[in-house]
């Protein structure tokens, strides 16, 4: 009967399992001749049932020399095999790979030499057995023996050879999942050999990574946040080749899970994954040009906080952002944008992110989502109708900001969503809506009206209808505004704008030919909620050459409370009146023109504004003026039939009533304000 051990010879089989290293070379020395001489005479039984001695008594003993011994035989089995290894593959491979996750260090390294040699012979035989060789290399390179990690590294070169000269062979498809779950090991290691395995096979030419992009980029930026600079770099270089790659040839690309995976990535708190993904929207967007526009949301999610950064450190990540955002800009103007295309984009979902970020800290984020803004009104006012309710809201808030240009941008868009919803037929409902929202912040902030109001009011008559602007803030606070005092504070606003502003020149002209039909209504329908101030209704008057009304107005002066704030109007009124804006008034004082009789309307008027004025330098300016009026005004009774006023066929004694029914309102709220502010006297 044969010894269990055979076909071992006894003395072969005794220095296999010694624990003197060379004593177990000698062994396999014989071994590897005895395997050469069983192969020669196609013995293959011999060969199987020495594998097996040396896989059952050997590989599995509890002795950890024995366990060496197996690996050495095992190795040298190949050996002898040498291209013939290729028929045991599976019964050398098998034992040699169950020793590399051993608890003796020694074995492991031995397993780790013998694999090599038995995958040096057996070269594209192992390729199936190569899923399980990688998931051990992946564990052994982060071994705490140098000895194991230099043995696994030589191992892991070898394989690599070996895959890409036999990449006809090998199975990628079920490769990438097992390198796709080890690239989240946060192991340097670890990531190391992933990263080489992926830059490797990216290498080969006949091997088009791109097809599994999608399955490793986010690997690839997750291990791209490691502390490790070499691993930074190998990921950088990987993460450089690969969009190469895409540039020469992009019809592999998966793009829609691609942008969604670097939109992710684009909000990382790290400059440098931020910076690449970025760089790579960038990339795609010049790549896959409307193809992009589904995902702009993302896109602007990505790129919209970056437009703030400042520094050295980030410039190149916010030279990037700009570069996309233009892109992107030139995208939504491009012609080839058909309706089919503009369908497919998430109006919805764009409009959501440019929200969110009306409010961010940044100026530079909130002028480039204001123009985005502006941007899709203008080139889709179809489609972004139905979102221009709730952006109104938002849009005001951003008034009180303290940039001006925000303020200006922001009044850009409010001017082109009122015009987007008028294309057709003019509504003034559109007006009077924003308008009436705009009062009620003024209303609401003190500091917009005291700091924002004038520049916002003169910018919307540029950017609007300046006359529609002035009809409807009239008709608004005749009609809706019950706050007496507030409604005085806008008039006088709106007054002095008036006067003052250049962007309102049309509109001082067209004032002052009351004789005309839609003049002379202009000029009623102001002067119903002007009488909430008196001094800019006289203002109003002598801008509409209504020189008559202004004499009878003065007179009413008598009723109406003298305070600091009216004196100090009627100063200003004064200052005004010395400007070149009111030249023609001035001129009028020497004019014979309607034989004189707005001259003397005038000068009447402007005696009576003298009267009220105390004697202050305003009083001797305006003296001073009167007393350059010829002498002979006055000389000759005055025909008001003559004047501009009379010709323009206004009922002025209903103004005059409603001026004096104002002003009694007026009276009536201070009395009841000084007796609500009376204190009670005290009982003892």
């Amino acid at each position: 009967m044969e010894p269990h051990y055979a076909p071992l010879s006894e003395s072969c089989a005794k220095a296999l399992g010694d624990k003197v290293y060379e004593k177990r070379k000698v062994a396999s020395q014989e071994i590897e001749k005895m395997v050469i001489e069983f192969n020669n005479k196609n013995n293959a039984g011999q060969i199987r049932k020495l594998i097996e001695v040396l896989s059952n008594d050997y590989a599995t003993s509890r002795d950890a020399n024995r366990r060496k011994g197996a690996l050495i035989g095992l190795a040298a089995t190949g050996l002898g095999l040498g291209k013939d290894s290729d028929k045991y593959v599976n019964e050398l491979v098998t034992p040699i790979m169950n020793c590399l996750s051993d608890p003796d260090l020694r074995v492991r390294y031995f397993a780790c030499e013998s694999l090599y040699n038995v995958v040096k012979v057996a070269r594209s035989a192992i390729i199936p057995f190569f899923p399980e060789m990688f998931a051990a290399l992946s564990r052994l390179v982060t071994d705490s023996d140098q000895m194991v990690k230099d043995g696994s590294e030589l191992l892991d070169r070898l394989l690599k050879d070996i895959v890409t000269e036999s990449y006809e062979t090998f199975n990628l498809e079920a490769f990438i999942p097992l390198l796709r779950e080890r690239m989240y090991v946060k192991n340097a290691f670890t990531r190391q050999y992933v990263i080489s395995w992926i830059s490797i096979l990216n290498a080969v030419p006949d091997i088009n990574m791109i097809n599994y992009l999608t399955e490793i980029l986010d690997g690839l930026f997750v291990m791209l946040e490691d502390n490790t600079p070499e691993i930074q770099r190998m990921c950088e270089n990987t993460i450089s080749q690969f969009l190469k790659s895409i540039r020469k040839d992009s019809s592999s690309v998966r793009m829609e899970d691609t942008i969604n995976t670097l939109i992710t990535h684009a909000q990382s708190l790290n400059e440098l994954i931020k910076f690449i993904a970025i760089s790579w929207i960038r990339e795609f967007v010049q790549i896959f040009g409307l193809n992009v526009l589904p995902y702009a949301s993302g896109i602007f999610t990505a790129i919209l906080p970056c437009l703030e950064y400042g520094g050295e450190s980030k410039r190149s990540i916010k030279e990037c952002a700009v570069s996309v955002n233009q892109s992107m800009t030139d995208l939504f103007s491009s012609k080839e944008l058909k309706s089919q295309d503009v369908a497919k984009i998430d109006l919805r979902s764009i409009m959501e992110v440019l929200s969110q970020y009306l409010t961010h800290n940044s100026m530079h984020t909130k002028i480039a989502v204001l123009k985005w803004i502006h941007h899709l009104f203008t080139n889709f006012p179809k489609e972004m109708s139905a979102h221009a309710n709730n952006l109104n809201n938002n849009l005001l808030l951003t008034l009180a900001d303290n940039s001006d240009e925000v303020v200006l941008q922001s009044l850009y868009v409010l001017a082109q969503i009122i015009n987007s919803q008028d294309t057709e037929n003019f509504d003034k409902t559109h007006y009077r809506k924003f308008l009436l929202s705009l009062l009620n912040l003024f209303s609401e902030e003190k500091l917009i009206l005291e700091n924002r109001a004038s520049l916002i009011i003169r910018q919307l008559c540029v950017l609007l209808n300046a006359e529609y602007i002035y009809r409807t803030f009239a008709e608004i606070i005749a009609e809706e505004i019950l706050n007496l005092k507030f409604a005085s504070t806008v008039v006088r606003l709106l007054n002095m704008i008036l006067l003052t502003s250049t962007e309102l020149f049309e509109l001082r002209t067209s004032l002052r030919d009351i004789s005309n039909e839609k003049s002379a209504d202009l000029f009623q329908c102001l002067y119903k909620s002007w009488v909430h101030c008196p001094v800019s209704t006289l203002s109003l008057c002598l801008v509409a050459q209504c020189y008559q009304h202004v004499s009878e107005l003065v007179i009413l002066f008598a009723d109406v409370e003298i305070t600091l704030e009216l004196l100090s109007e009627l100063d200003k009124l004064v200052q005004l009146i010395e400007s070149p804006i009111f030249a023609p008034l001035r001129l009028t004082l020497v004019s014979k023109s309607n034989k004189c009789a707005d001259a003397q309307y005038l000068a009447h008027a402007l005696f009576g504004i003298l009267m009220l004025l105390p004697q202050t330098t305003a009083f001797d300016t305006l003296r001073n003026r009167l007393q350059c009026v010829p002498n002979y005004w006055g000389q000759q009774p005055v025909d008001e039939r003559n004047s501009l006023e009379y010709k323009s066929g206004i009922d002025f004694a209903a103004l005059r009533e409603h001026f004096i029914k104002r002003q009694k309102a007026y009276r009536d709220q201070r009395i009841t304000l000084r007796k609500r502010n009376v204190s009670m006297p005290e009982s003892n």
